[in-house]
């Protein structure tokens, strides 16, 4: 169990003079967080594979051991590990850290559903041939047949089939790739295809945020919600949710913003070194929570809307001033309440009014501004007396 604990790893390498390793990045990044790291001089080449290796990771690294060389292979265990490399240069500032090329007697290809290839710059999925490939998977003939198929490229035998890697990437325009994440952490969420991949780098790109992961919460099913779990760099920094759900907001749409962003020390590994994701501490939607002092509802439209929160929330009471989305919504409920004020008080209400005011109060307010614009002084004096 020494490959998972940085103080001993630090002291064997050290020991030893140990000048070459290889990392799963999370141990990597639980191996730099360590201050003994700094005391293994005798390194001269990291290698990184078994997971994506972000930005923050090669930034951390060189900050910590700038002599060494870091270099990021990419590989699946059905193609004898590791097919491509790349040589990370500490100067650079990218975005996302490409996988490389294709290393000797190995064939990458990008595709579309189709099975042509992509235009450089544009996003398919990575396609494997080459000597590297397993002849299948043991007793399994259908998922082999799924996944390792004839390629269409190429009659010579030692090319006669691709693995089907199920991973997204692109080609640059200096023939490296681009690994892009899972396709299969494309999720569909009320509707909205979301890349969780996309919400992960908008959060790494945050002051003080080392590294991050959102998953679906799994407890509400089909409503689940988006969360986010971040572990902080070494600045300090003590992180709000609500600025940094406002700092997503400038390049992601509001289904993408994670309702929970959670700061924990370390992320969960599995036996292989690899971020164990069923490990995440569990997290449930706050229904019921109040974020401000209760303040129950003071007249008729407050008491209305009121009623339809709590029913689409399965909340007993909600209080006039408590956040929407904070108690649990999202914005399919949203426009289910807005539709039933437009119903009940046939009345004109916008939804974006929702979205940025979120409260009982704020919702009679926008209802008693539309209802006044059809009404005479006597009434408005009435209407304005209720609040």
């Amino acid at each position: 169990e020494g490959h998972k604990d940085s103080d001993y790893l630090c002291e064997l390498i050290s020991e030893q003079h140990i000048s070459v390793l290889h990392f799963v990045p999370s141990m990597l990044a639980t191996f730099l967080k360590n201050k003994l790291s700094e005391n293994c001089t005798g390194l001269k080449r990291v290698f990184c594979s078994g997971e994506a290796l972000k930005p923050e990771h090669a930034r951390h690294f060189f900050k910590t051991l700038p002599q060494v060389e870091l270099i990021n292979l990419y590989g699946p265990t059905e193609a004898s590990i590791d097919v491509s490399a790349w040589q990370c240069r500490k100067e650079e500032n990218l975005p996302v850290l490409p996988i490389g090329k294709a290393i000797a007697n190995t064939q990458l290809y990008i595709l579309d559903k189709q099975l042509k290839p992509v235009p450089v710059g544009v996003a398919g999925e990575l396609y494997i041939g080459g000597a590297g490939l397993a002849q299948g998977y043991l007793g399994q003939p259908e998922l082999s047949a799924e996944k390792f198929i004839k390629n269409p490229f190429s009659t010579e035998a030692s090319r006669a089939r691709l693995y089907k890697t199920g991973d997204k990437a692109r080609f640059l325009l200096d023939g490296n790739i681009d690994y892009l994440g899972r396709f299969d952490f494309q999720i569909k969420l009320r509707g909205l295809r979301i890349e969780l991949g996309e919400i992960e780098n908008e959060l790494n790109q945050q002051a003080g945020i080392l590294e991050s992961v959102v998953i679906v919460s799994s407890s509400e099913g089909e409503d689940g919600n988006l969360v986010a779990y971040i572990v902080s760099d070494e600045s300090g920094i003590e992180f709000d949710t609500e600025c940094l759900k406002n700092a997503l907001k400038q390049n992601l749409p509001d289904y993408m913003i994670p309702m929970a962003i959670l700061p924990i020390s370390e992320f969960p590994l599995s036996p292989n070194g690899k971020l164990d994701r069923a490990a995440l501490p569990s997290w449930q939607a706050p229904l019921g929570k109040q974020i401000s002092e209760f303040v129950a509802p003071r007249n008729e439209s407050e008491t209305v809307i009121a009623e339809f929160w709590c029913e689409l929330l399965k909340l007993d009471a909600v209080g006039v001033r408590d956040n929407f989305f904070e108690l649990g919504g999202h914005s399919l409920l949203a426009t289910q309440i807005v539709s039933r004020i437009r119903e009940h008080f046939q009345v004109e209400l916008a939804l974006n009014d929702f979205f940025e005011q979120p409260t009982v109060e704020a919702l009679a307010l926008a209802v008693l501004d539309a209802e006044v614009q059809d009404i005479d002084d006597e009434m408005l004096a009435q209407l304005l007396d209720e609040f």
